[in-house]
């Protein structure tokens, strides 16, 4: 098939490479424009743009889809389908109009569960025990059309938003294939979504990475790794800012919201419900990453103190 392909995180390379791999005729790759990254703001191209390059396809980087320019472009490649997999940009009207088969998205949920920006971290920080894949007919609307396919997936007690993210993007490439090969076949039968039944995965941010020790242990782990490995969770032990990268729940204690109960081999923090979490890796202020074993050697921190 004749595709024109719209992406831009590392979430979307797999579902690139599989539509290669399995003969398909990519004849454009849309991507975000490169943007500066890092403490020295160095323009740095997206992981499809990378990838696209790699495997010899044309890239197209348009800042807009107002000024009917890419429609333009889109137009003379003239695809019969456009796959669109975490692109960041909602696509005009005109556009879903151009191919044959329209537009198929491929999204991180189980939808209308998690429309939106961050589907996998917010299912782990909302503690969902599922999630999923999606595939659907993509409309003007914000992850709005209707489903295709869906994969579903447990999600671990202890799995963090980017192991979480690894599984998923390998679930949402087969899946797009699968959504394909029944698109050809005319087997596909497409589901209304009950938007009364939607919620919202808003964009993460940094200002969400301090920890509410007053919330329950299970929310608080939840909070941890559902912000690793970005923005990532944090707390203030002696003045000092310390990243939280890892968790897993310990047992009762009953001491306050925020009180170290344990700190010789493992970091113990009582939660508002009386449970606690004990943190397994930790980044202090201008530090290394380090297991909180090691971290505690060069921290010092005395049982009793709240956080």
């Amino acid at each position: 098939m004749r595709i024109v392909f719209m992406g831009t995180p590392d979430f979307a390379v797999d579902c690139l490479d599989i539509l290669v791999e399995k003969g398909h005729e990519v004849v454009g790759v849309f991507s975000q424009p490169d943007k500066p990254q890092g403490r020295k703001q160095i323009m740095t191209p997206p992981a499809v743009k990378v990838r696209a390059l790699e495997l010899g396809l044309d890239v197209y980087q348009p800042v807009t889809f107002k000024d009917g320019e890419a429609a333009e472009i889109l137009e003379k490649l003239a695809p019969e389908l456009i796959v669109v997999v975490a692109y960041g940009k909602l696509i005009p009207q005109r556009v879903l109009d151009i191919p044959k088969y329209g537009c198929v998205n491929v999204h991180a949920s189980l939808l209308p569960k998690l429309r939106g920006a961050a589907p996998i971290q917010w299912s782990v920080i909302n503690g969902e025990k599922e999630t999923g894949v999606t595939t659907m007919q993509l409309d003007a609307g914000l992850d709005t059309g209707d489903i295709l396919l869906v994969k579903k997936t447990d999600i671990e007690p202890n799995e963090t938003s980017g192991e979480l993210f690894d599984r998923l993007k390998v679930l949402g490439a087969q899946l797009l294939i699968e959504t394909i090969d029944e698109m050809l076949s005319g087997t596909l039968s497409p589901i209304k979504q009950d938007d009364s039944q939607s919620t919202y995965a808003s964009m993460l941010s940094k200002e969400l990475s301090a920890v509410d020790w007053t919330k329950s242990a299970q929310q608080v782990h939840n909070h941890i790794r559902g912000l690793e490995p970005w923005p990532v969770a944090s707390t203030i032990i002696k003045d000092k800012i310390v990243k939280l990268y890892g968790s897993r729940l310990g047992g009762y204690s009953g001491a306050a919201a925020g009180e170290i109960v344990r700190c010789d081999k493992e970091f113990e923090v009582c939660c508002g419900d009386g449970n606690t979490v004990i943190i397994t890796s930790l980044q202090a202020q201008g530090k290394n990453k380090l297991a909180a074993s090691d971290f505690l050697r060069g921290f010092r921190v005395e049982k009793g103190t709240i956080i």
